[in-house]
């Protein structure tokens, strides 16, 4: 009798075979990590295509121009920060003490995970316009899960709160910058930021 052979899995990614969307993916994590490596200012869409192994076409067709990746490039990689984020935040019913230290850690651990390309491919956009309207819309997703998760523990109004979420995510992103540059331990930067949350919860701020 004749045995079956087994099944083996194919990996599309290996052998070429990528559906759009994966061929989308393979081109962003290949471009990161160009920027990783080189630097932003080397990430054009001819080198992408040689360090993804795929015809010049190809990346046009998923990015048309360079300012057209670096934008899909900068919010696939905040929208990796915010879904992490709130991945970490979904626990409900903490007291409001862990709550502030909970938010204050995990979005700080969250921005400098994402290392230095986050921001080398924001400086790379300075004065596009595609970037404003990217970033603002970045901004809003994050301001409101502050809103969500210090709701139960404030006293201010909900447009009041709102305001002061935007104020505390802009101090965030301040610090997290800081801490990339190496200008403070993550330590320092989460005290600063918990202290800050904290009198803004209280509505000391």
């Amino acid at each position: 009798m004749q045995l079956e052979k087994p099944e083996v899995a194919i990996d599309n990614r290996t052998t070429g075979r990528l559906s759009k969307p994966e061929r989308r993916q393979q081109l962003l994590e290949t471009a990161r990590l160009i920027v990783r490596e080189e630097g932003a200012d080397r990430l054009t869409l001819g080198p992408l295509a040689v360090r993804a192994g795929v015809s010049k076409p190809v990346t046009y067709e998923h990015f048309e121009t360079r300012t057209g990746l670096l934008i899909e490039l900068y919010r696939w990689i905040d929208t990796e920060r915010i879904t992490a984020f709130r991945t970490l935040m979904a626990q409900e019913n903490r007291p409001a003490k862990e709550t502030i230290s909970a938010l204050a850690k995990t979005y700080l651990a969250c921005g400098t995970d994402q290392g230095d390309e986050f921001h080398a491919v924001g400086a790379a956009l300075a004065g596009s316009e595609e970037k404003a309207a990217v970033y603002k819309e970045l901004v809003e997703a994050v301001i409101e899960m502050f809103v969500a998760v210090l709701r139960p523990h404030s006293n201010f109004r909900l447009e009041t709160l709102a305001l002061t979420c935007a104020a505390l995510v802009a101090a965030g992103d301040a610090l997290t910058s800081a801490v990339t540059r190496g200008s403070c331990s993550a330590s320092e930067a989460e005290e600063v930021f918990s202290n800050l949350i904290g009198a803004v919860a209280q509505g000391k701020a």
